[in-house]
Order: structure tokens, then sequence, then C-alpha cells
């Protein structure tokens, strides 16, 4: 691989670990729009939901749970696990569900303008 190859790869991985940080917050409210769901169930979600392309650590969730728990989007109840202890099963709050309902309209709608689409048309993989 040549050196302005190398140098491409990490720029376009640098891009794409920034680029899915930021959509963590839209996949696990993604997972949780439909209902509730334990932390395994949500990691599954996003996984499958973005072809793979999204993974998640257990404690990461965990965290971003947390974090949007205290600030009143998300909640949790306790239900019984397959065969141990309870598990968490997180939910959006009404809050939760017009804010996702708002980022949608106002962020990922604007990719289904035509417009944008021409722009993201590509030419054949590199």
């Amino acid at each position: 691989m040549s050196e302005k190859d190398k140098q491409f790869y990490e720029l376009l991985a640098a891009w794409e670990e920034t680029y899915k940080k930021g959509q963590l917050t839209l996949w696990i409210f993604l997972a949780l729009k439909d209902g509730k769901k334990y932390v395994d169930e949500i990691k599954a979600f996003v996984e499958d939901a973005s072809n793979q392309s999204m993974t998640c650590e257990e404690q990461s969730l965990y965290r971003n749970l947390r974090k949007y728990q205290h600030i009143g989007v998300v909640d949790y109840e306790r239900g019984k696990g397959n065969k141990g202890p309870e598990r968490k099963y997180f939910f959006l709050t009404a809050l939760g569900r017009e804010l996702l309902d708002h980022f949608v309209s106002r962020n990922i709608n604007l990719f289904f303008n035509q417009k944008v689409k021409d722009l993201l048309k590509t030419e054949e993989p590199l």
C-alpha cells in the first residue's frame, strides 16, 4: 500500500470513528422506539440494523443509558431475565420520543431530499 493510500485510509477511519460516535444516540433511540429492550437487545438491534457497521460495548451502552435517564429521555423498569436475575428494560419516555421525532425531522429527513440524494451519488467504490 502506498503512503498516499495509507494516509487516505487513516483519514477515512478517523472520520468514520467520529461519525459513529455521534450516531450512537440515534441508534439507541431507534432501538427503543418500538418498545422496551434490555442492553443485549439494544446492542443486537444496533449491530443488525446498521448491517454491522455500528458496534457498541455494553459498558458504553450503560453509560449512555444512564446519561439519557438522568436527563429524562430514557427510563427503565425491571423485569424477569431468562434464567438469571431481573433485567433492566429500557424505553423512551414521552420526551425521548418527541426528541427523536424532532431530530429525525430536522436532520435525517434531509437525506431524502432529491438534491441531497443527487449529491450523495458516488462514482465507483475504491
